[in-house]
């Protein structure tokens, strides 16, 4: 029985391992961690998409970390229609990856493609991105007055902070900064080295003391065991012996008639052959007692 439940954990824990695994490439159809990243109101001398021409863009993130499928979900501008333009799906443009972004273009000129809005900036102030079921807001932004060639989005991706970026990135991190590292950040904190000298003797030092109490621990177990383990074994060599059991006279005697006729070969031997003889008798109806002739009273 113990050896069935370790079996069926162990079963659990590689199953849960390889869905693990499988996570990492697997498409998620919710949109929860989708978020209105940068827009582009005005854009006359900015990005232009696959036809040569400007036009508003909107750029959605995928925050998390696996694909997110944007396909069937929805873009309006109008808080009044939320399924004002469906995004197609199973087309591999909607698959977004990890991390990434996907453009799509307010130009009110949907037969261009599934990137190209049935909308425009307009006539709206307003963008909202909505699930496959219609209902459910994702994410939505509310926009002030716009600069021209200047885009308005979150200060960093996926952040709640918003404004305007110093540099239009479509498709790109919006903080075009200095990324300074965590590295970098503790030799500014630690420039001679003293804490990370600090740091490591406390975990050389706290690995050998966690060394020497499990070590010693082992060493007591290991001693009371044994010495339990000698204390059974002196207990039961004191144990008193069986005595043999005596065989009375009867079963003596029995047992030496037993061989003496054995040896003797006092017992009876009996013909095992059989022979059988087959008797023929001849039958004829003229033989029978009926068809006998009798004598009649005179």
């Amino acid at each position: 029985m113990a050896k069935t439940k370790k079996a069926i954990r162990l079963s659990g824990v590689l199953a849960t391992l390889v869905l693990l695994l499988l996570a990492g490439k697997s498409y998620s159809q919710s949109g929860i961690d989708l978020r209105i990243n940068e827009i582009l109101v005005v854009n006359d001398s900015n990005y232009v998409d696959d036809y040569g021409q400007r036009s508003g863009w909107i750029e959605i993130f995928n925050s998390a970390y696996n694909t997110v499928d944007i396909g069937g979900m929805y873009l309006t501008n109008d808080p009044t229609n939320p399924t004002k333009y469906r995004i197609p799906k199973g087309d591999p443009l909607t698959r977004i990856p990890s991390r990434n972004y996907l453009i799509f273009f307010a130009d009110n000129r949907p037969t261009r493609g599934i990137q190209h809005l049935n909308f425009s900036f307009s006539d709206t102030n307003y963008i909202a991105l909505y699930e496959v079921n219609g209902r459910t807001m994702i994410d939505a932004v509310k926009l002030g007055l716009q600069k021209s060639n200047v885009s308005f989005g979150r200060l960093k991706d996926g952040s709640s902070e918003w404004g305007y970026l110093e540099k239009t990135t479509p498709g790109a991190n919006n903080f075009t900064g200095e990324v300074i590292s965590s590295g970098e950040k503790f030799v500014a904190i630690d420039p001679y080295g003293v804490g990370m000298a600090v740091i490591a003797m406390s975990v050389v030092f706290s690995a050998l003391l966690l060394l020497y109490v499990v070590f010693k621990n082992t060493k007591r177990i290991y001693s009371i065991n044994l010495k339990e383990l000698l204390s059974r074994k002196k207990a039961v060599a004191d144990l008193p012996k069986p005595e043999p059991e005596e065989i009375s006279g009867e079963v003596n005697a029995a047992i030496a008639l037993a061989i003496h006729l054995y040896i003797s070969e006092l017992h009876d031997h009996e013909e095992a052959v059989l022979t059988i003889k087959k008797v023929a008798r001849t039958y004829s109806p003229w033989s029978s007692k009926i068809y006998g002739l009798r004598n009649l009273p005179k």
